[in-house]
């Protein structure tokens, strides 16, 4: 048994799922970060924009001799706070920091009209996490955020009583995912692994009657149609398989209708034939007795060799798996037919073996006949085994290569039967070859004579020797 092929339908639609489902995880697991890293900086600016308001609330509250005390016991590693007759934000952010200015007057109340000023940038190289913070624990938080922070400054102005400003500056970092290597690793092994079980379950549910089809279908075509196939599957491919079982069944029953109405007819010729050779015999004039004799007997003649033809068609010989060498060496052993054995290299293949053995000996009848003498090689070539019957005769005319396939067909023109034959030898050589699913060809030798290639498909379960697989390619 051989294992799934990369171009299995099975296969392709299992990396395609699994392709698309990590390329939706990895938006998911981007997405996640950017809003993770978006709600840890509102948050920090939410709280900076608290304390903001509160140290206002004071400044303006309390008597002005302890403003700057105020400011200095508000200052902390994270949030500086100053005052100053002029903002230092000159050019306010109303795009991106509006959420800061609303949460600001929302916490001032709707009594403060003053103006608020933010403005948020990211800094292109931060070189220090946070200002005012000491080297130990801007290390620390350094090694915490995985040297990957990218901070992000934020200044607040905002106008107080008597014409001064409060200028808050604050800096925090976009954090980094908090996810190590090893449970990113475990996480999508374990996510792939249960992926692929899943999927190759409903796959091979899929693809296991789909299979069977293609399986049945080749064994259609090289006539050994077997019993219907078991409808399973989704509803698209139950529908497939019922409509090849119908078309096996009138197939196959189209075939033996057609094959027993020629049978039957050869057969009842028999009887009328009988009947006209015994008026033929009280004939008196000996001259015209012996014609109609001889008319008489053509037609029987023919008669039989079409219901040969029939029986031909009608085979219902089982196909197996034989040694073609050895196969071809006990039919060279005949003494009806003998042939010269080229030889090949060694295979094997499933075929009919009474009826292809039909099939070659007509071929080598005609070699002999016409060619005075027949070899017989064989080989493979792609997917089929091919046996060579060849001959050092005249060969046919190109012309009639394919002609002298149809019934009761004869290049030799004096209609004798001893020197034309009946003309079905090579049509049942051809319906044989073809029952197995393969053809044969015709071709003129350069150096003369005739080649009859027979094509016979090699199963999938019929193997092949790897050196000559190998050789031949």
């Amino acid at each position: 048994m051989t294992g799934p092929r990369m171009g299995s339908l099975r296969a392709q639609l299992v990396i395609l799922i699994l392709g698309a489902l990590a390329i939706a995880q990895a938006v998911s697991l981007w997405l996640f970060a950017d809003e993770r890293s978006l709600a840890v900086r509102a948050a920090l600016g939410f709280e900076a924009a608290g304390r903001a308001a509160n140290v206002v609330r004071l400044l303006e509250e309390a008597p002005p001799d302890l403003s700057a005390s105020i400011v200095r016991a508000a200052n902390s590693p994270l949030v500086r706070f100053d005052l100053a007759p002029a903002p230092s934000v000159t050019a306010p952010d109303h795009h991106h920091a509006a959420y800061i200015e609303t949460r600001v007057r929302a916490l001032l109340g709707d009594g403060f009209s003053r103006d608020i000023r933010v403005n948020l940038r990211e800094t292109a190289v931060p070189l220090h996490p946070i200002p005012n913070l000491s080297p130990q624990m801007a290390q620390m938080h350094q090694e915490m955020m995985r040297g990957r922070m990218q901070a992000v400054e934020m200044s607040l102005s905002i106008a107080l009583f008597g014409g001064q400003w409060l200028n808050v500056a604050t800096r925090f970092e976009r954090p980094p995912l908090q996810w190590p290597l090893s449970s990113f690793l475990a996480f999508g092994l374990t996510a792939a692994l249960i992926l692929v079980a899943v999927f190759w379950f409903v796959m091979t549910r899929l693809t296991g009657p789909l299979r069977d089809l293609s399986r049945a279908a080749e064994d259609l075509g090289r006539g050994d149609a077997g019993a219907p196939l078991p409808v399973a599957g989704p509803d698209e491919v139950r529908d497939l398989t019922r409509a090849f079982n119908r078309m096996q069944e009138r197939l196959t029953r189209f075939v033996a209708d057609r094959t027993r109405i020629l049978a039957a007819v050869s057969h009842d010729l028999r009887s009328p034939l009988t009947a006209m050779r015994f008026d033929a015999e009280l004939v008196e004039d000996e001259q015209t007795r012996e014609s109609l004799i001889a008319s008489i007997d053509e037609m029987q003649t023919m008669a039989e060799a079409t219901l040969d033809f029939a029986e031909g068609l009608a085979g219902r010989e089982a196909s197996e798996v034989v040694d073609m060498p050895d196969w071809l060496e006990t039919l060279a052993g005949d003494r009806a037919t003998p042939f010269d054995l080229t030889g090949g290299p060694h295979m094997t293949a499933r075929i009919r073996p009474l009826a292809l053995r039909r099939a070659v000996r007509n071929l080598v009848e005609n070699a002999t006949r016409y060619g005075g003498g027949a070899a017989v090689g064989w080989h493979r070539a792609g997917d089929d085994l091919v046996i060579e019957v060849t001959d050092h005769g005249p060969g046919i005319p190109p012309e009639e290569l394919e002609e002298v396939f149809a019934p009761f067909h004869r290049l030799e023109a004096s209609r004798s039967l001893e020197t034309g034959g009946h003309g079905l030898g090579l049509a049942i050589a051809r319906a044989i070859v073809r029952g197995h699913g393969g053809d044969i060809r015709l071709q003129n030798r350069a150096e003369g004579g005739l080649k009859a290639s027979i094509f016979i498909p090699l199963a999938e379960d019929a193997p092949v020797d790897n050196q000559t697989k190998q050789k031949e390619t």
